[in-house]
């Protein structure tokens, strides 16, 4: 596991127990890690997500009705894992329901007292990944690490731009500790879940901008402006096409991403550059973000590499895929 501290080993127990007041989603099984080769399952406030790439089998079926009888969770889902998922039919990549009752067609789940709108209608995803709660949590504490904030500004607000924005889950956070946000995606759609998101936990998004478009060609577009970021995030997903650049793929693509982004942090900013991309090596991420920073004329004066949360373990069989580098750019 990423960390077996007797502290760590009694803060996942009572996550994964239910007994988080704060927070109601987390991984319960986390695969071979976890000792159960093949089966990630995840508790979404009042409902299980269960992810195999075959049937279940006998045992793991049992398995799963008894966390749902410990979860009293109304219903499970189920979702067949998929590495071309780019080019699977949303009803396809979507979950199906195998035990209980339906689910709206959104309904609200809790993280640190804050709350997300889910759905198990809208395609591979749900909303929300839950392998990116501890980097939420740093923001919205304001706090990487001890002596390592987020933001140094002594006055005024700071400002955050959040590219491959998704549901804007990364925004609220930044919303709540105080921020004004840009998220930019290329869904409107997802811009729009976004919008609710910052509703649910009584932020006007009025007051944040959301825009719609390339994160490439706006990120242009905001250097010609001479706009500065306290804070830039970087997330993409592993594949993504858009008809202004084309085609951007995490292992080939993330250095120029990179660079592109370090134009708009400012002196002494941040950038969080996210990786979940299994065919990145983390050293070859952590090198092609390094040239990417360096081509743009910047420097890195502090940085902190964010390990997976607890409820997403590492083991022999069961290696790290996320890739999370907080670094503050002179």
């Amino acid at each position: 596991m990423s960390n077996s501290s007797p502290s760590a080993r009694g803060a996942l127990q009572k996550l994964r127990s239910g007994h988080n007041q704060k927070t109601n989603v987390c991984r319960l099984i986390h695969g071979a890690a976890d000792g159960w080769n093949g089966l990630y399952l995840d508790r979404l406030a009042d409902y299980l997500l269960v992810q195999t790439e075959h049937p279940l089998t006998d045992t793991q079926h049992q398995t799963v009705q008894t966390l749902r009888q410990q979860f009293k969770a109304k219903g499970v889902y189920h979702k067949r894992l998929n590495r071309q998922v780019q080019k699977t039919s949303k009803s396809k990549a979507s979950a199906r329901l195998i035990m209980g009752i339906e689910t709206p067609e959104f309904f609200e789940a809790t993280e640190h007292h804050l709350r997300y709108r889910l759905s198990f209608n809208e395609g591979y995803s749900t909303g929300l990944f839950l392998d990116m709660r501890d980097n939420r949590h740093r923001l919205l504490s304001n706090l990487i690490e001890p002596g390592f904030p987020v933001f140094d500004r002594g006055t005024g607000a700071a400002k955050v731009l959040n590219t491959f924005a998704y549901t804007c889950s990364l925004s609220v956070c930044a919303a709540r500790a105080g921020a004004i946000t840009t998220s930019l995606d290329l869904s409107q759609k997802y811009l729009e879940w976004g919008r609710e998101n910052f509703r649910l936990n009584k932020l006007n998004p009025d007051d944040h901008d959301f825009i719609y478009g390339d994160t490439f060609d706006w990120m242009k577009r905001l250097a010609k402006r001479g706009e500065q970021y306290d804070l830039v995030i970087l997330d993409p997903p592993t594949f993504s096409r858009s008809k202004v650049s084309g085609l951007f793929q995490a292992k080939r693509d993330y250095g120029r991403l990179a660079g592109s982004a370090s134009a708009l942090v400012r002196k002494n900013g941040m950038l969080l550059a996210c990786c979940n991309a299994g065919s990145l090596a983390p050293s070859d991420f952590k090198a092609d973000v390094r040239r990417g920073i360096r081509d743009a004329g910047r420097k890195i004066v502090q940085n902190f590499q964010a390990m997976q949360p607890m409820d997403f373990p590492v083991s022999e069989n069961e290696p790290a895929y996320l890739k999370v580098s907080w670094m503050r750019l002179n």
